[in-house]
């Protein structure tokens, strides 16, 4: 089978790695893909926002298989365009899609649902946005309604900045705080049959200590050794399926990966958000520990057949990522350095520790940073203490100059004071 990814950052890297790995995948093709991505997969320019585009690139390469990575072309309706052109498609529908475009929709899906929630308000005025700020008091929660590539949510005490992230956002979702750890658990659906994979966490701020701004995640780890053993059940009982089965109801199957982001809270399970995509860091770590070939599931998921695949199976080792971001992101960030010591990696390091690219470059003498999270370093090891061992000391082999990177991913999980 001919597969085709759509999108160039670290997940679509690590979907291309286990795609690469899978001895039903024949070709393997990614547009716009980036460096590393490069040495997997065979790279195509496209426009990823035009699903006719898209689909012609599709058609012409000959793909069995089309996997839209990022959340901005589902939400354009890329996978329509690639399902009406008669190619299998793992990706929901733009219609589908909103509950990641919009999440007032969301919360629209999950009251009618039953899905446990934050209370929350949407906002469109000045007004409504300070009854609501006064109505759930700090901490503040802050969300637009719109894509803002995981940068969109403030969580704050300091009412003042609420209000203006709030006032900048348009359209605004203030919710009440939730308490808790947080937890990320994927699903891969067909529009009935929900396959859930196996939980993550990951860290969404920019510093150590959970301080700084929020990003779109600067690491991961799993499994979660604290996290009670019927977590992945009730949160299917609870979360997926009903959401899975309201979005049937209402005429707008999803296919395709349903991420949803929890809190576990003193009240129970909570909705923080959903994705409609896999998630990045999160699937770094959570493909890193699946043993059941990757092409097979997504196929399965886009033809309606998920009903009939065998228990996913894992690995029993623990799998920690850490991303390197460039100079002062997540503000605008400086591009255009070179990377050293990608080599060393794979020399000293593989197989239980890897690179995965996002904002980086390819030129004739060396690889450039191009974005604010520049890659990540996965490794896996028998239990978390070794997987995080694994992987910063390759992060310590990689020279960008003004880089950051956080110094605590999975510390606490390793040393059992969650």
């Amino acid at each position: 089978m001919k597969v085709l990814v759509i999108g160039g950052g670290a997940r679509e890297h690590a979907l291309c790695r286990s795609l690469s790995l899978d001895p039903d995948v024949s070709a393997l093709h990614c547009a716009p893909g980036n460096a590393g991505i490069g040495e997997l997969a065979e790279l195509h320019t496209v426009d990823a926002l035009d699903g006719d585009a898209v689909a012609v690139l599709a058609r012409r390469l000959g793909a069995g298989l089309v996997v839209v990575g990022p959340e901005a072309p589902l939400v354009e309706g890329v996978a329509d365009a690639v399902r009406e052109a008669g190619i299998a498609c793992f990706g929901p529908s733009a219609e589908a899609a909103r509950l990641e475009g919009s999440k007032a929709f969301a919360k629209d899906v999950m009251a009618a649902a039953g899905v446990p929630t934050a209370r929350s308000y949407v906002c469109t005025t000045a007004a409504e946005i300070d009854e609501a700020l006064d109505a759930f008091g700090a901490p503040y929660v802050v969300k637009d309604d719109g894509l803002a590539a995981g940068k969109g949510v403030v969580v704050t005490d300091d009412l003042a900045a609420a209000r203006e992230h709030a006032l900048a956002c348009g359209r605004v979702v203030i919710e009440e705080y939730l308490d808790g750890p947080e937890v990320s658990l994927f699903a891969i659906t067909d529009g009935t049959t929900v396959l859930p994979l196996q939980p993550a966490q990951d860290f969404k701020r920019a510093l150590d200590g959970d301080e700084g701004p929020n990003t779109g995640g600067m690491g991961a780890y799993s499994p979660l050794p604290w996290a009670d053993s019927g977590l992945v059940d009730e949160v299917l009982r609870t979360v997926l399926q009903p959401t899975v089965d309201e979005l049937r109801r209402r005429g707008t199957p999803f296919s395709g990966l349903l991420y949803a982001g929890l809190a576990l809270t003193s009240r129970g399970v909570r909705v923080i958000e959903f994705n409609a995509r896999f998630g990045d860091p999160e699937t770094q770590v959570v493909l890193a520990r699946l043993r059941t070939p990757l092409a097979g599931v997504l196929l399965a998921a886009a033809e309606g057949t998920l009903a009939d695949l065998e228990p996913l199976r894992w690995s029993e080792d623990a799998a920690v990522t850490v991303v390197v971001a460039s100079h002062n992101y997540p503000g605008t960030p400086r591009t255009g350095d070179p990377i050293t010591g990608l080599d060393e990696v794979v020399q000293n390091d593989a197989p239980h520790a890897y690179v995965l690219h996002a904002g980086t470059r390819h030129t004739d003498a060396a690889v450039l940073s191009s974005g604010g999270r520049v890659l990540s370093v996965t490794a896996t090891g028998p239990d978390l203490a070794r997987a995080r061992e694994r992987a910063y000391t390759a992060v310590g082999r990689i020279h960008l100059d003004g880089s950051h990177h956080r110094t605590d991913i999975a510390a606490k999980a390793a040393a059992d004071t969650v």
